[in-house]
């Protein structure tokens, strides 16, 4: 027998945030997240996304075992900004089952009907931040820190509902050179001695804390294009710098400066640590934080978090500078290849840097999958 309940106590909540640790065991692949950030995504107090959203999760059962989830998201700011009629399904994980999933998703497209929704995109979480998509190749490859582990049959099991590609996201793999290409060191030797830029870098979290609060500001100046961004409110701003300045590498992040010392480009990276997230099962007590921090010595591999340029400092060879610099860093840590996390597939120009440093993609996310929905239940 397979049964619907909705999520509307802490326990259950919390049945709700683990259980993918308990559908993917046998998943060698499976790349579980850290659970004290799940727990604030759905956590009122440290997301201020779910105070202008609403929200719905389920837990199906088959035979009293929990065997999958869903979470319905409606961003009403993003819908009343763009002039959407759109809802979004999210944390979608279940064993393979197509009745199992199909009853999952089709609960979310009912509440959005009845929420006045047209239209159901997913996965995709409150914005762009958020892991999105389904892995669909790649799947060999582990996923790094916020992109999704999904195994393969997800994927069918969604389009099984409906539901086709709206855009793709990207990962590609770079390696490391012991030499920047030729073309980038005379840019980064002409940008130098012309005077206008400034990198700047750092050996220690105090020297990086100042610059936190701007960089992410500049986030909302570049970001904006993106296809699901909604801008980070000054709160979120104080509370990412708050959970991130702890766990950031000072030397692993770049800086350029323009003449007045304003931030005109940036790029945010850490070393992998998807060996150390499975080897912790996510948690860091008691002793998972052990197991992150050694993954995180010893990998090889340097993951790009964040990265912008401001516009009008595009194409002048800002993305030069930064690359050097954090190229020269990571060689010095025994680093060999870099993961790019996730990028649009109609970010031509973001792709075409990657590229022209000899980037190749070796993962692919199907974004977002759409379907239209109409009161036919």
């Amino acid at each position: 027998m397979i049964a619907l309940k909705e999520v509307t106590n802490p326990k259950e909540l919390s049945l709700f945030i683990f259980l993918p640790k308990q559908l993917y065991k046998s998943y060698k692949e499976w790349v579980p997240p850290l659970y004290g950030d799940e727990k604030k995504f759905h956590s009122p107090k440290h997301n201020e996304a779910l105070g202008y959203s609403d929200t719905i999760r389920y837990i199906a059962f088959k035979d009293g075992v929990p065997v999958g989830r869903i979470m319905g998201i409606i961003n009403k700011k993003y819908n009343t900004e763009h002039k959407e009629t759109t809802a979004r399904f999210f944390n979608l994980d279940c064993i393979n089952d197509k009745e199992i999933s199909s009853l999952l998703i089709k609960a979310i497209e009912k509440w959005a009907i009845h929420k006045g929704m047209n239209k159901v995109i997913g996965p995709f979480g409150f914005s762009d931040k958020d892991p999105q998509g389904l892995k669909i190749e790649g799947h060999e490859n582990l996923a790094v820190i916020l992109t999704p582990a999904n195994p393969p049959y997800l994927q069918q099991l969604v389009e099984n509902e409906g539901y086709t590609k709206e855009l793709d996201c990207l990962s590609y793999k770079v390696n490391i050179p012991e030499q920047l290409p030729e073309s980038y060191i005379k840019i980064c030797n002409r940008i130098r001695s012309r005077g206008s830029f400034t990198l700047k870098e750092f050996s220690s979290r105090s020297q990086l804390k100042p610059y936190i609060m701007p960089v992410l500001k500049l986030v909302n100046e570049t970001y904006g294009h993106i296809f699901g961004f909604v801008p980070l409110s000054e709160t979120e701003i104080v509370k990412l710098a708050a959970q991130y300045v702890p766990i950031l590498e000072p030397d692993l992040v770049k800086l350029v400066l323009d003449k007045e010392q304003v931030p005109v480009g940036f790029v945010v990276s850490m070393p992998g640590m998807t060996k150390g997230l499975q080897q912790s099962g996510g948690l860091l007590f008691p002793f998972g934080f052990i197991h992150i921090l050694s993954a995180m010595k010893r990998t090889q591999q340097l993951v790009l978090l964040l990265g912008a340029v401001k516009p009008g400092n595009r194409g002048v060879g800002v993305t030069a500078l930064l690359a050097e610099a954090l190229m020269r860093d990571a060689r010095k840590r025994n680093m060999t290849v870099i993961d790019s996390h996730v990028i649009l597939e109609s970010n031509h120009l973001m792709r075409a840097e990657v590229e022209n440093l000899g980037g190749v993609i070796y993962k692919r996310f199907q974004g977002i999958s759409k379907k239209y929905i109409t009161n036919v239940f």
